[in-house]
């Protein structure tokens, strides 16, 4: 049986953007904004998640409409990761992933497989820091 929980409320909202990291926006004047506190997030697959909690964060709950939507779409969690983050501070299984690998510069990798004649799968399997010295030691060696 599914727990019926209270309905979500923007210090809900508030304490889940705080507790999992999300950062506040600002204007480009470096001022706040005066309708809604803005957050964003960067999730370890590269996209920047947004939300905005409406002036004033107060007790006022959100609709069963809009709360769908808020979770869905801005958040993206379960109903039941967001209350898990907000009532144990347990974060969410993204916040949880280790950092995508940093990629390897396209020119590094053409010169380390085209002229230094490395294999592809080799080359692949190498961090962005060893396919550089890599290339270093293929400029300077000369093979």
């Amino acid at each position: 049986m599914v727990e019926r929980r209270r309905p979500a409320t923007r210090v809900d909202h508030q304490s889940f953007c705080v507790t999992e990291g999300w950062i506040e926006r600002r204007r480009a004047t470096g001022k706040r904004g005066t309708h809604h506190v803005n957050y964003e997030l960067a999730v370890p697959d590269g996209r920047i998640l947004y939300t905005r909690i409406s002036h004033p964060v107060d007790r006022t709950d959100y609709g069963p409409s809009i709360w769908g939507h808020i979770l869905k779409d801005q958040l993206e969690v379960t109903a039941e990761e967001f209350w898990a983050c907000v009532e144990e501070k347990t974060l969410p299984a993204r916040s949880q992933m280790p950092e995508p690998r940093e990629a390897i510069p396209l020119g590094v990798l053409r010169v380390l497989i085209q002229e230094a004649h490395i294999p592809e799968a080799e080359v692949r399997a190498m961090t962005k820091a060893e396919a550089i010295q890599r290339l270093a030691d293929f400029y300077t060696r000369g093979s």
